[in-house]
């Protein structure tokens, strides 16, 4: 690890305003992502694919776009993976360093192990949120506020499966209540995975053992009457952390309901975008919106679209139908075959005339007889 950048207290603080170039961000990815299984077997949560670009540029992006480029990305599983994809992040336009757990620490021993890493203010995303927050507003509003704390919350329907933050006067935050049953709902504002923490708060956090964030540190800073506040966005906001979620994410993507600067590799032509060196048959179709990866074959008269995503070198026979679908590269559709609404991770092979229906997710390297019938 690089030696840490010291900051003198409140450095970040300009006139009562704050300097995003100031502000470091700190991802939290240390888990194996078990709930996106089988998917994360052999690709780390980090790096599964949107579109064909990995997960973590789309936060990259949405930091850089609000002037905050030096990121710490802190984890423990399939590392040398993560490396190889993301590199120091220079390409994604930010400083991207590494902060490796030993043993899992959970949400704030995480960020407690990138204490050395850090200064001044330091901005926290949970590793499986797909946002367009402004995150420059809620900058200002911690400011204003000359708050420690403050927490993202987004309004959601039902929010039974989330933590539910009541607040007060001013937005101040008053109660947490954990997965609520329906008789404790009081409001439909949640944590929605991203925290402004002044650096002095993480010396709270316990080092060396599994520390929850909304469990043990933001429960702590209430007891202790440390200024916290919640404030609420009206942005897009989705937990991909599910294959039905994270199916979700790319469909929202390619209809245009996330701002993001991420684009898919590949020029957009008719709606859809196609990469370098796709070989397709002139009888093949494409429909609208769609995305096909680089080194792509597309057989006569194949379809794929709408809402369909090609991984690179993906082979796709005579006649097959791929509508709906999310599949990694690599992949092998057999004549006839027919993908729909589904997820087939690398190197799976789907055999001539199987069909693979709404809800399956395919582990790479998967294989589906002829003819097989999957799912609806």
């Amino acid at each position: 690890l690089s030696h840490p950048r010291r900051h003198p207290r409140d450095a970040h603080r300009r006139g009562g305003a704050l300097d995003p170039g100031s502000v470091t961000a700190v991802i939290l990815a240390g888990g194996q992502g078990t709930r996106l299984r089988p998917l994360t077997y052999h690709r780390p949560k980090p790096i599964v694919p949107l579109l064909n670009v990995p997960f973590l540029a789309y936060q990259l992006a949405l930091l850089r776009q609000h002037g905050i480029h030096d990121v710490v990305l802190s984890c423990s599983y399939m590392v040398e993976e993560v490396r190889a994809a993301m590199g120091d992040g220079e390409r994604h336009g930010v400083a991207l360093r590494y902060a490796v757990e030993v043993e899992p620490l959970g949400t704030a021993g995480g960020v407690r192990n990138a204490v050395d890493l850090v200064g001044g203010l330091v901005v926290v995303l949970n590793g499986d949120v797909l946002t367009d927050a402004d995150l420059g507003a809620m900058l200002r509003f911690h400011a204003d506020r000359r708050s420690a704390a403050t927490i993202y919350l987004t309004r959601v329907p039902d929010p039974t499966a989330y933590g539910l933050v009541e607040l007060g006067e001013g937005g101040r935050v008053r109660r947490f209540i954990e997965k609520p049953d329906p008789t404790q709902i009081t409001t439909d504002t949640i944590n929605a995975g991203a925290y402004l923490l002044e650096r002095r708060l993480l010396d709270r956090i316990p080092e060396g053992r599994m520390v929850s964030v909304e469990r043990e540190f933001f429960p702590g800073l209430l007891a202790d009457r440390i200024p916290f506040f919640g404030w609420v966005g009206d942005h897009y906001w989705l937990d991909i952390g599910s294959p039905a979620k994270y199916r979700q994410g790319q469909l929202d993507l390619l209809a245009g309901r996330v701002a993001t600067t991420v684009s898919p590799a590949g020029a957009l032509t008719d709606g859809s975008f196609a990469a370098e060196g796709i070989a397709m048959d002139p009888g093949a179709r494409v429909a609208r919106p769609s995305v096909i990866g680089a080194g792509s074959r597309l057989g006569a008269g194949c379809r794929v679209g709408p809402c369909a995503v090609l991984g690179p070198e993906c082979a796709v026979g005579a006649g097959a139908a791929v509508e709906g679908a999310i599949v990694w590269d690599r992949v092998v559709i057999g004549a006839h075959a027919e993908l729909r609404d589904c997820i087939v991770a690398s190197e799976a092979r789907i055999g001539a005339g199987a069909h693979v229906g709404a809800g399956v997710v395919l582990e790479a390297g998967a294989e589906v007889p002829a003819q097989a019938r999957l799912g609806a």
